[in-house]
């Protein structure tokens, strides 16, 4: 059975909360920061947390609002990625949560990735544009980074978006990018399906959420094995 425990690390400016899931057993296992959507760190993305723990990953919830006025955080981190997507708070604090999650020892430095819905795909998409430490991100109805050139630095995408969304038009414009930059990617539009198809809410897809699991998990299963692993190792 995995465990969990709420923790707290240094950002640099101050302590931020998260939720930590580990696997049974020693490790080490491959690493993924869970970055919640508008609503926080809630039972939804704990939830998520402890299935990818179940499944052999160690998985961080972070806690992007970390207490703070949560209305007043995500002004700022929507602001961040309309203005200034690769250089503002969120990034800077998705980095030092990968720095906790890499510095424990039932962690493998070299199989790292993220998972992040709405907020959190957005974020997830600039992040990785400038921290080569993912090896694979799995963004769920995100806005793309400004500007859109800068996902040719980025890691192996799978994307998953909602046909019956404003953001359907973003998966399509990253697709494109990524297929231009020969980045290994799967993007997928569902039809029918609206925003936050994969949470517990009104709009929640089953074949859709269905689909797009075992999608990343398959992506995820190719991007962070032990193999793909060993060709990160330096020379």
């Amino acid at each position: 059975m995995p465990t969990a425990q709420t923790i707290s690390f240094s950002t640099g400016n101050g302590q931020l909360p998260g939720y930590l899931v580990q696997p049974e057993g020693a490790g080490p296992f491959p690493g993924l920061i869970v970055i919640h959507e508008a609503f926080g760190l809630n039972q939804d993305i704990r939830a998520i947390a402890h299935r990818l723990a179940e499944l052999g990953y160690v998985a961080l919830a972070v806690d992007l609002f970390g207490g703070r006025n949560q209305v007043l955080c995500m002004f700022r981190l929507f602001g961040g990625m309309l203005f200034n997507s690769l250089e503002h708070r969120g990034i800077h604090e998705l980095k030092a949560s990968l720095d906790f999650l890499a510095g424990q020892t039932s962690v493998d430095r070299n199989r790292l990735g993220a998972i992040g819905f709405c907020l959190g795909g957005s974020l997830a998409i600039a992040w990785a544009c400038t921290d080569d430490r993912l090896k694979a991100i799995a963004p769920f109805y995100g806005i793309n980074p400004r500007p859109l050139e800068a996902v040719k630095r980025a890691c192996p995408v799978v994307g998953s978006y909602p046909e019956k969304d404003f953001t359907a038009g973003a998966g399509r414009k990253l697709a494109e990018k990524l297929r231009e930059y020969r980045i290994p990617h799967d993007i997928k539009i569902y039809p029918g399906a609206h925003h936050s198809f994969f949470n517990a809410g009104r709009n929640h897809d089953e074949a859709a959420t269905q689909d797009a699991w075992n999608r990343v998990l398959e992506f995820f299963k190719e991007h962070l094995s032990e193999a793909a692993g060993s060709r990160s190792l330096p020379q």
